[in-house]
């Protein structure tokens, strides 16, 4: 089964990506926008795993969870990977609770790498996905908007980052459907 791990966020943040996802679709440029009910925050990309990996991943979460204590996060931020000019992917970016996110991130890099999964090649950057772009069409109208969203963004409301989830992806003509294998509370959630 394809799986990631993930930081779940509240329905009235998803409310709110939602919305500047609205007014960033204006632009008419060609993007596959993330559906709202899909909107998280991705810590570690899996890939194709079995089920003895799963089991093997779950006492690494369970680790890494008991380790770390609960935390606020703030959405605070837009851009474009690799660059807001050039957007291939539109992103919404933690700046409350960054650091703990990097280092849980980080936490599940390692330990996973022990266990066979290959490092991610970049570094790891707390964010969002929001939409992918599949052509250039209307990319610079795109831009300006995104441009001009990211300096009258409104900070969303802080929220509790209290677990992480393991979740198995399918894919449809559709689009994916996410669903929840196992959630692990970090300290104090």
């Amino acid at each position: 089964m394809r799986t990631f791990i993930a930081i779940e966020l509240p329905e009235t943040i998803r409310e709110s990506l939602a919305a500047t996802q609205e007014k960033l679709k204006a632009a008419q440029a060609d993007v596959k926008w993330v559906e709202k009910n899909n909107i998280h925050l991705t810590l570690k990309f899996l890939g194709e795993v079995n089920e003895e990996q799963i089991e093997k991943i779950s006492t690494v979460l369970s680790k890494i969870t008991l380790s770390n204590p609960a935390y606020q996060a703030k959405i605070s931020s837009l851009g474009g990977f690799p660059k807001i000019q050039y957007p291939r992917v539109i992103w919404a970016g933690i700046e409350t609770g960054d650091a703990e996110t990097k280092n849980i991130a980080k936490n599940i890099e390692e330990s996973l790498e022990k266990l066979g999964f290959p490092k991610e090649n970049r570094p790891f950057a707390s964010h969002i996905t929001l939409g992918r772009t599949r052509s250039s069409k209307r990319q610079k109208k795109l831009a300006e908007s995104l441009d001009k969203l990211q300096n009258e963004f409104e900070n969303t409301e802080s929220f509790k980052v209290g677990k992480i989830t393991l979740f198995k992806s399918q894919l449809s003509p559709k689009g994916p459907t996410y669903q929840a294998i196992k959630e692990f509370s970090l300290i104090n959630a």
